[in-house]
């Protein structure tokens, strides 16, 4: 019964936890790395053709983005999840798969340039993403269910996204019982359509995120309808576009939540007809999601809003952009308008276009409503710059930045302690995850110092042993180095080595089989070599 630490260790991205229990090998979250990678992870310990379950507490990219990569190298285990997750990551991972594949084939033309260019290759293909979308599992929220003999789970609705999730995991391996709850990411209370997190009673350990461990959201309840109908009025005064980089899963809908209420209140005045445009095929679908799973995952306010006939998020105005034709056209509609447009760290997608278009124009806006990661464009722009580059074009920083207040899927230090403390069980240790590492340093010690509890913030690498409570292995922290360039492995040669070590995996599992299945098995293996030995 052990749990060794992968990733978003000191680092708010790449989430990914290693546990072998009961004979298993099971991971939890297997998480993409966006922005500055400050540390080096660790490889997870087991090929992983050997994973058995993959526990993912929700959709978005830094916690389920590398799970097509972990097919390719050879996963064929399930994929557990909730009902909506199972519904986002339907989309959003093909999604991840057509981007992976539009910058190895942006990077490919533009490498043609040199004599002696070698083609990108993308980290994973669109196969990829429909081969793991085939492997989830959903279950409700609050049922708890035998993932196999000796451990059991339970998800709990933790109110960051649609579909979020704390994981209960109750394990019984050699006469000896633990529980160990990942919280996940931890939402924010009062947030626009979703629920606040439901609280855990019990747990002998906690993995928890930490990602707004040292802020504070401000006591007077934010008034987003307010502050934004303020942004859009001046922005439309001007003449400019109120361009807003925003996750297509989550936050979108929240902005037309809010966009809605301005609109049927008619609080822009001189431009109550304004235009909005949602420009990413992703947040078009999975706001369809969103509507499917009202039932579920709705708070009291936007239920009662269904239950009048009335959709929350949408209204009169609303443009859905599909087509990479329907997307250039906005930027010739001269029209004030909003237009939101992933990624909401301005990473990539569409919203880079409308940056191009829009930065130099001192009339526009470029509003933030969601955390920027250290490294990444919307941080850069978000800190102050005076210029960026933009499809290798320099573009000026004229427009005006600004960032609506308060407008939060985290829940910050008050919250975390908050759903912790309400854990009635003293947990034997609390694992301190998903920060950056000041943050992630300054949490712990506040938990353990001003609370109590035998809080720890693990490295990449870290082994714990969950029967002792005993750290097995304690890593310490590598830099990232800037890797020497080499030739790189072909991404049909990587799947040709993934195959094979899928091959060992299937070998091991059927140790202890009938003597006649096995030589059998030897045999085909054997003729498949004679036939490729060359």
């Amino acid at each position: 019964m052990k749990l060794t630490f992968v990733g978003a260790t000191h680092e708010v991205t790449g989430s990914c936890h290693y546990l072998h229990a009961c004979g298993k090998h099971i991971l939890v979250d297997c998480g993409m790395e966006q922005g500055i990678n400050v540390y080096e992870n660790v490889e997870i310990p087991v090929e992983p053709a050997l994973i058995d379950y993959v526990l993912l507490t929700h959709a978005h990219v830094d916690h389920s983005g590398h799970l097509p990569l972990l097919y390719a190298r050879g996963f064929r285990g399930q994929v557990i999840t909730t009902d909506a997750t199972a519904d986002l990551c339907s989309i959003m991972l093909r999604d991840c798969a057509h981007i992976q594949m539009q910058e190895a084939e942006w990077k490919s033309r533009k490498a043609k340039r040199h004599s002696d260019h070698e083609k990108p290759e993308p980290l994973y293909t669109m196969e990829d993403a429909d081969g793991i979308i085939k492997r989830i599992i959903p279950y409700h929220y609050d049922h708890k269910f035998e993932l196999c003999p000796g451990i059991e789970l339970r998800f709990t609705d933790v109110g960051h996204l649609l579909g979020s999730a704390s994981i209960e995991v109750w394990i019984c391996e050699n006469g000896v019982n633990k529980k160990i709850v990942f919280s996940g990411d931890i939402g924010n209370t009062d947030q626009p359509l979703l629920r606040d997190p439901q609280f855990i009673k019990e747990a002998d350990y906690v993995v928890m995120e930490s990602t707004y461990g040292t802020r504070i959201h401000s006591n007077e309840k934010p008034d987003y309808v307010r502050d934004l109908t303020e942004i859009l009025q001046e922005t439309f005064d001007r003449g400019g576009n109120v361009v807003i980089p925003s996750f297509a899963v989550g936050r979108t809908q929240e902005m037309l939540y809010f966009l809605r209420q301005i609109k049927n209140q008619g609080l822009v005045k001189g431009h109550e007809n304004f235009k909005v445009f949602v420009d990413s095929p992703l947040a078009v679908e999975a706001t369809g999601i969103f509507q499917m799973n009202v039932q579920y995952c709705y708070d009291e306010e936007a239920l009662a809003l269904v239950k009048a006939g009335i959709n929350p998020i949408a209204f009169p105005g609303l443009n859905l952009s599909i087509t990479s034709e329907e997307s250039k056209a906005i930027n010739f509609d001269d029209d004030p308008k909003v237009i939101l447009s992933a990624s909401g760290m301005c990473e990539a997608g569409r919203i880079r276009h409308h940056l191009k278009h829009n930065l130099w124009r001192p009339e526009s806006t470029i509003l933030f409503v969601g955390y920027q990661s250290v490294g990444t464009l919307g941080r850069i722009l978000v800190e102050g710059v005076d210029e960026v580059r933009l499809f290798g074009e320099p573009i000026e920083v004229r427009a005006q930045i600004r960032t609506l207040a308060g407008m939060s899927g985290h829940a910050d230090k008050n919250g975390l302690i908050q759903w912790l403390q309400a854990i009635e069980t003293n947990p034997e240790r609390v694992f301190v995850v998903h920060g950056e590492d000041m943050t992630c340093n300054a949490f712990t010690d506040c938990l353990k110092h001003e609370y109590g509890y035998n809080a720890y913030a693990p490295f990449s690498g870290t082994r714990v042993n969950l029967v002792t409570n005993e750290i097995e292995y304690e890593a310490y922290p590598v830099p990232v180095k800037k890797k020497e360039t080499q030739k790189r492995v072909t991404e049909v040669f990587a799947r040709l080595l993934a195959a094979g070590n899928r091959l060992l995996a299937v070998i091991a599992k059927n140790e202890g089989g009938a003597n006649k299945d096995l030589a059998k098995f030897a045999d085909q293996i054997n003729s498949l070599c004679d036939k490729w030995d060359r």
